[in-house]
């Protein structure tokens, strides 16, 4: 019974850590393009008229 315990957190704990990695991954992505796109628009600024 332990032994099955100890296997279900064990795969808990590795599921947890992959989802961390995806999640950190796609927050530094989307953060990366917010600036490049945000510098873009900065640039851009004096071609805009209203």
């Amino acid at each position: 019974m332990e032994e099955k315990i100890y296997k279900t957190m064990g795969g808990a704990g590795a599921l947890n850590i992959s989802v961390g990695v995806v999640i950190l991954v796609a927050g530094i992505t989307s953060g990366v393009l917010l600036i490049i796109s945000g510098a873009k628009l900065l640039a851009g600024k004096s071609k805009i008229l209203f």
